[in-house]
């Protein structure tokens, strides 16, 4: 990043207070560039707050959250400053790591119960494990907190030494836990298994550095050049790091084809290429996304559908095709600023439009031509701008507003640890019946929540899915109980039906087989 760049000396001048000082001393010395006048007027509204306002004011406040955070609103909703706690976990998120306790917890009022501990984290060195709950914090009990208060607690916590009270399942006294903080690999592939023999499932929660390495590793684990299709699945995926996103495309492409190209005012004109990587897999490829795979996401998936590499399923993605450069400012801050636009191999921009922002039309170039025509390799036309459009449409189940007041309220794991309680350690073979569903309905009666006979007769199902899968978080662990609701997820059985179907549906339309009705005679 240049410090030339208008926007970025705007926030060096706003960066100091000692400047602000000395431009108002030296008015009549001001150069008459732009950029210093601009700063000059930012630097007498704070020299009049700075003296008048009815209280001393925080200077870091007023300029970090005041006057840098104010101006980048004004462009866009990705740009963005951080303040030096947030740059460090920018810098730690991007790397694959957090500073805590490698704990996946379950908070709820009054309640935290552990699900998952990272392999070589504190909490897996001390011991804990799925089920334990957390009943103490540095002399802090845990039933009498509400939910924010218990956040703040835990954010407390990891800022050194936690001394935890747990009750283990099955016990009803606690015992005490001492827990150093520390860095903890955070897995960008957190779900890997067989959705049936040869053909596997991954979820990619993220893009870091070490992502295309974990997605190899993991598909070596189950088998490597053996395995006969991968299901990708991309939800919920927010993005991350774009050469994460050009590394994991070179594991599925032959080497030097485009991946994107980004351009903006002061960027020059780029290509990413894939490159030769060590290892090409070759096998059938479905991807699976919703309106929330974005950006280095939504650049993976354009590319694979784009060079016909892949089938993408699911519903359309979020739209944003831009690029952030991230730089280092003084007194250990960061600035992440949109620098460029970026574009599919078949040149077309994803950016949804954002009224009111300098994103309210993401391409002018193609603004003047909107009846374009895109395509893929093999002729396939894809649709320009506003995300990516699925190349087969699988809508997410829609859940009724109990059932989501349930999820909301955490009934379902908050019962599962008392089920466990009262009935001990379920097997793997377990299945709720009805005598489960009626322990969840007196359940919920003791919480003071209905159960209307119109949705409880309807959920009947799902609501055996949901306690078996908390239930198996529990006693086997949050990987094993994913698998579990991964398995029973609509959207991945009817994508996993698609394999079959891949070779016709990468075809033009034009191509593919006509299907003939039979006809049948009345008489």
């Amino acid at each position: 990043m240049r410090a030339r760049d208008p926007i970025i000396r705007a926030v060096l001048f706003a960066g100091s207070v000692l400047l602000f000082t000395a431009l108002l001393r030296a008015q009549a010395d001001v150069p008459p560039d732009e950029i210093t006048q601009e700063s000059l007027k930012f630097a007498r509204a704070y020299g009049a707050v700075e003296e008048n306002f009815m209280e001393p004011i925080d200077p870091d406040r007023m300029v970090f959250d005041g006057g840098i955070r104010g101006m980048l609103s004004a462009l866009d909703p990705f740009s963005s400053f951080f303040d030096p706690d947030q740059f460090e976990q920018l810098k730690q998120f991007t790397q694959g790591k957090a500073r805590g306790f490698g704990s996946v917890l379950y908070v709820s009022p009054g309640k935290i119960l552990v699900l998952q501990t990272a392999e070589g984290s504190p909490s897996w060195r001390a011991g804990l494990g799925p089920g334990d709950e957390i009943v103490e914090v540095n002399g802090t009990r845990i039933d009498r907190l509400d939910l924010k208060s218990l956040i703040e607690l835990l954010q407390r916590a990891r800022s050194g030494t936690a001394r935890l009270g747990v009750i283990r399942p099955g016990r009803v006294v606690a015992q005490d836990f001492e827990l150093h903080p520390s860095e903890v690999a955070t897995p960008t592939v957190d779900k890997a298994f067989f959705l049936k023999p040869g053909l596997a499932y991954l979820h990619l929660s993220g893009f870091d550095q070490k992502t295309p390495q974990e997605v190899n590793d993991a598909l070596t684990k189950l088998g490597g050049a053996a395995l006969k299709g991968l299901l990708l699945d991309l939800r919920d995926n927010h993005g991350g790091v774009l050469d994460a996103a050009v590394g994991l495309a070179s594991l599925f492409l032959k080497p030097d084809l485009t991946v994107l190209t980004q351009r903006g005012r002061a960027v020059p004109a780029k290509s990413h290429l894939t490159s030769a990587a060590p290892v090409r897999y070759d096998l059938p490829l479905v991807l699976l996304v919703n309106g929330n795979t974005a950006s280095a996401a939504e650049v993976f998936v354009a590319a694979l559908q784009e060079h016909d590499r892949a089938l993408v399923a699911g519903e359309p993605t979020y739209g944003k095709g831009v690029v952030e450069s991230v730089a280092a400012l003084s007194e250990n801050t960061g600035l992440a600023l949109t620098t460029a636009q970026y574009f599919t191999p078949s040149g077309r921009s994803i950016q949804r439009p954002l009224p009111g922002t300098a994103l309210a039309i993401p391409d002018p170039s193609f603004a003047a031509t909107p009846k374009a025509s895109f395509r893929t390799d093999n002729g396939r036309p894809v649709a320009p701008g506003g995300g990516i459009t699925p190349d087969v449409t699988l809508p997410a189940p829609v859940r009724d507003p109990w059932l989501s007041f349930l999820e909301q309220r955490g009934a379902f794991t908050s019962f599962a640890s008392d089920y466990l309680t009262l009935h001990g350690k379920v097997s793997q073979t377990f299945e709720p019946d009805a005598n489960t569903l009626e322990d969840f309905r007196t359940f919920l009666g003791r919480q003071r929540i209905r159960t209307p006979d119109e949705y409880w007769a309807a959920d009947q199902d799902y609501l055996k899915l949901r306690i078996k899968v908390e239930l198996f978080n529990l006693v086997f662990g949050l990987a094993y109980g994913d698998e579990v609701e991964t398995r029973n997820d609509p959207q991945v059985q009817k994508a996993a039906a698609l394999f079959p179907r891949i070779p016709v549906l990468l075809q033009p339309p034009a191509k593919r087989p006509v299907r003939v009705r039979p006809k049948f005679s009345t008489r």
